[in-house]
């Protein structure tokens, strides 16, 4: 009964705080500027929409430690080391979404020094957890530190990427991450710590689709695409099934898979494979409606993580 009722209080306490954060930001006009290089009826349809909704995020995961600690410190030493990881690397989200704002540019920072950012955040982390409490890909199953180590911080940077190039349409990333954080229920041990964080990451980006899904009335930017995305990733390591970060990303995964298809046809064939990538844009300029892309790529990452669970499960246990 615990989970239930904590995940109804953040669901509702998500929803509260979300509909005033959208006033601030619609009072402080910091919308998203849209890529002039992008989807043309975006400039028009998205453009005034208020980006930074991620912060919401952060809010609720600090709320919810000590919530679920009590008085615990084994509890609380384990939560703030779960939730390390994405308000860390949320950071690199927020600079970004503000140095867009400030300059009033849909670009941020060079992907290069994103890229370096996020290692730099990412890296300190991994040595931290490795050498606490260590990494599992399957429960009993360890890897050594120096392959651990590196292994994290290539995982996290692609999750990152991945959630953050999904993150393009009204409810996509925010719908996919819902999705995925109710199947990582299945795969942790009920009411312990790393249980009730999972169903608190569920319930506040239910929350947040509350207001996101179409038509979005706030868009959680850069800092909402990388905490989520350093949630999935945090949650699989501290449930000791690094394996399952597979599964719960595979719709990000294929988006991300489409961008780095589409840049080396570019540069090495010198024409496109899709109309435009990531891939739900091309799926836009086919003509289809916002909504029926969201719910079919829903509906794809359901389907991807029940045939990926199920073969890992056959494979680990058989």
């Amino acid at each position: 009964m615990n989970s239930i009722f904590l995940g109804i209080f953040i669901l509702i306490v998500t929803i509260i705080i979300t509909k005033y954060l959208i006033l601030l930001l619609n009072k402080t006009n910091v919308t998203l500027v849209q890529k002039q290089y992008g989807v043309k009826s975006h400039i028009y349809t998205k453009g005034s929409t208020p980006s930074m909704g991620g912060l919401v995020f952060v809010f609720v995961s600090v709320l919810s430690i000590p919530i679920i600690s009590g008085y615990s410190s084994e509890a609380w030493i384990e939560l703030v080391g779960l939730w390390g990881l994405p308000i860390c690397v949320s950071i690199v989200g927020f600079v970004d979404d503000w140095t867009k704002f400030r300059c009033r540019s849909s670009e941020g920072f060079r992907s290069i020094y994103k890229f370096w950012a996020q290692v730099l955040f990412t890296l300190p982390w991994s040595l931290w957890v490795v050498f606490s409490r260590g990494i599992s890909i399957w429960p009993g199953l360890e890897i050594s530190p120096i392959l651990a180590v590196p292994l994290i911080v290539l995982v996290t940077v692609g999750v990152l990427n991945a959630v953050n190039v999904t993150d393009g349409l009204d409810g996509l990333a925010a719908g996919l991450c819902s999705i995925s954080m109710a199947s990582l229920l299945f795969w942790l041990t009920m009411n312990n710590e790393i249980y009730l964080a999972s169903i608190t990451g569920l319930c506040f980006c239910l929350g947040f689709l509350w207001y996101n899904a179409n038509p979005a009335l706030i868009f959680m930017g850069d800092i909402g695409s990388h905490f989520l995305g350093g949630m999935l990733v945090s949650i699989c390591i501290y449930s000791d099934y690094l394996i399952a970060i597979i599964p719960v990303s595979f719709m990000f995964g294929l988006e991300l898979l489409s961008v780095i298809i589409q840049l080396i046809s570019i540069h090495i064939f010198s024409k496109k494979i899709f109309l435009m990538s990531p891939v739900h844009h091309h799926f836009e300029l086919l003509g289809w409606k916002e909504n029926h892309i969201v719910i079919r790529f829903i509906v794809i990452h359901i389907l991807g993580i029940f045939i990926i669970s199920s073969l890992l499960t056959m494979a680990f246990i058989y």
